[in-house]
């Protein structure tokens, strides 16, 4: 059963931009792992900064416990310029056992499938996003001008749409209104909420706990 399960014997690496969803199941006491360590939201901009970042959360990781879960996607978060060979879970298997990637290919993927997005996004456009994308948009949006936005963001005519299972859309517009219209009028497009819960982010997560 889902609710017998404990991340209490592992310890969570994640890209920062999961920070909003993993505090969350925190506080709402379904994640109960040892600890949960981070690398900078927006690294997939620096991919040798994030390699370096990861392999030093990890090794962190392992002074704390042998099992351990990366919250990361495999496609869209990481690749190697020089090797494209090389991809993160080449890197995970060079840190050493009992480190498990979340079978995920990007943020967007873990709370909802890739056949759900496509289904909806039928006739339309969409620009998908988290709210760790707007939370941490300093970092992820890190080198964007205006200039860009204006010539990538309107191209998604059907606006952005925000996967929100944590209740941040609504946060946000009662409690800091200016920051969101203020973070729409830089995309040029509306943010539409797009309600989810975090029952596939739940899964990916407990699917590692089954592999040991």
């Amino acid at each position: 059963m889902r609710e017998n399960r404990s991340f209490k014997d592992w310890v969570i690496v994640s890209c920062g931009t999961m920070i909003p969803e993993l505090n969350y199941l925190q506080e709402t006491g379904f994640l109960d792992a040892a600890k949960i360590l981070y690398t900078t939201p927006g690294l997939h901009q620096d991919f040798p900064d994030l390699e370096n970042q990861l392999v030093k959360q990890i090794n962190q990781a392992k002074t704390i416990s042998e099992k351990i879960i990366v919250v990361y996607g495999s496609e869209y978060c990481y690749m190697n310029l020089q090797d494209p060979y090389r991809t993160i879970d080449t890197l995970l298997e060079e840190q050493g056992e009992h480190i498990f990637r979340i079978r995920a290919k990007q943020c967007l993927d873990m709370l909802v499938s890739e056949e759900e997005r496509q289904q909806y996004g039928q006739g339309n456009n969409f620009y998908w996003l988290t709210p760790g994308w707007i939370k941490f948009r300093q970092l992820v949006y890190k080198g964007w001008d205006k200039a860009n936005a204006n010539g990538y963001f309107p191209a998604h005519t059907g606006g952005a749409l925000l996967l929100d299972g944590i209740g941040f859309y609504e946060n946000m517009v009662n409690e800091t209104p200016e920051e969101f219209l203020d973070f729409s009028d830089w995309m040029g497009i509306p943010i539409i909420p797009y309600p989810v819960t975090l029952e596939r982010f739940k899964d990916l997560l407990l699917e590692p706990l089954s592999r040991t």
